[in-house]
């Protein structure tokens, strides 16, 4: 093994290091600190005096513009600690709406917000670490230009925004959620896109269906010792010749026909299960599914009672039809997908080793998707060709025989049109 082999193997394990601890201060960051403990002591002096006196009114002049502003003296809330010289505004690099609903939602919560993690350092209000946060979300941007940009050390950015995504994650059972009673009844739409044709095949025992079950890979660093150091050939090429399993994520999702997630499974690649747990769970709760209701998934998900997938072998006319009414539905979930990647684009490449924190950013974004669709805000991105899987998942014998029921129906309907 070469010592640059061993070097390059070194480096990468104490950039995982950083990523975890504390960033010393520079003697700038160091400077820029006591410059800001020095003005928050005078604010706090100003603020003091202003409280003891009645509100008033006054009068401001900006340089840019002779127009007279009326300003209220009244003291800022306690929970918008704001760093001063970060006071940037919210509509850069973001909407307005948006960070003011998503700051408006973390702040009613009853989750608990650790502030512990920023013990030492300068805080933003909650409404400026929404946009920091949405910033390296959107955009793939390194956290020294946003540091820049917010006039924050680079550590200090790196714990805001991942303090902002757990506090997210704590979000994740009202937000992404899956829909019962009326609710799911509402949600149902028809298998066969036949024109004048569902209704009768629904009351002949063809299901309507519920939700698109599916999966995506969200690339990331590999973790520290499964890179093959001994290997003489360029990083670059290495990954694009053999991909390690675990140099990505799986992310198994379930979305509605709104493109809203309903379910957020992420687990390493190197993990090859297929919805198991969604399939036993769906056992086990039968009311999770309406009557008469199914998730449609392409080959090589479980075919049970619940979750539909196509034929694979022995393909006639009757199963390429009923395999070509359940592709008509896979575009809602791959449209989803790339609505998801579109928004947040960091997602394209996660930098980090670290299993744990790269799931805590990619189940930040599954929730910040459906919120953004709450407030009318979607995105269309460009959906990629999803690699044919040719071999068939486990099949029960109820959801072998659902589906040859289902195939004979589409079929003989078919031919009676």
């Amino acid at each position: 093994m070469e010592t640059r082999d061993y070097v390059l193997s070194a480096g990468r394990a104490v950039l995982d290091l950083v990523e975890r601890e504390w960033e010393p201060l520079s003697q700038g960051e160091l400077e820029q600190r006591l410059d800001q403990a020095v003005e928050e002591m005078l604010e706090s002096e100003l603020i003091a005096k202003v409280q003891a006196q009645p509100p008033t009114t006054i009068c401001v002049h900006t340089q840019t513009n002779t127009e007279t502003r009326a300003v209220s003296t009244e003291a800022p809330t306690p929970h918008e600690e704001e760093t001063p010289g970060a006071r940037e505004p919210l509509h850069a690099g973001g909407d307005g709406a948006a960070v003011k609903y998503i700051t408006d939602l973390l702040q009613n919560s009853k989750s608990h917000y650790n502030r512990a993690r920023l013990a030492g350092r300068a805080r933003l209000s909650l409404s400026h670490t929404v946009l920091l946060s949405l910033t390296l979300l959107a955009k793939r941007v390194s956290y020294r230009s946003v540091s820049t940009r917010f006039h924050l050390e680079k550590g200090n950015i790196h714990r805001i925004f991942f303090s902002f995504c757990e506090r997210v994650n704590m979000l994740e059972e009202e937000l992404i959620r899956w829909p019962v009673g009326r609710e799911a009844v509402n949600a149902l739409f028809p298998l066969s896109n036949l024109p004048g044709k569902a209704e009768g095949l629904e009351e002949r025992g063809v299901p309507q269906v519920l939700a698109v079950l599916g999966h995506t890979r969200i690339p990331i660093r590999l973790p520290i010792g499964k890179h093959d150091v001994e290997s003489v050939v360029p990083e670059v090429k290495r990954m694009k010749m053999e991909a390690h399993p675990d140099s990505w994520l799986n992310l198994e999702l379930v979305c509605d026909r709104k493109g809203r997630f309903l379910h957020c499974r992420i687990s390493k690649g190197s993990d090859v299960d297929r919805a198991s747990a969604l399939r036993d769970k769906l056992r086990r709760r039968p009311e999770l599914m309406p009557p008469g209701s199914c998730l449609v998934a392409r080959a090589g998900y479980p075919l049970t009672a619940q979750i539909l997938t196509p034929h694979t072998a022995s393909r006639g006319p009757r199963e390429d039809l009923y395999n070509k009414t359940l592709d008509a539905h896979f575009h809602i979930l791959d449209q989803a997908v790339a609505n998801l990647k579109a928004r947040f684009q960091r997602l394209r490449y996660l930098d980090m080793g670290s299993f744990e924190r790269a799931r805590v950013i990619v189940l930040t974004a599954c929730i910040l998707h459906n919120v953004f669709l709450d407030i009318g805000q979607p995105v269309q991105g460009e959906p990629e060709k999803e690699e044919a899987i040719i071999l068939e998942g486990e099949g029960e014998d109820e959801g072998v025989s659902r589906r040859d029921t289902i195939s004979d129906l589409l079929y003989k309907d078919c031919g009676s049109t």
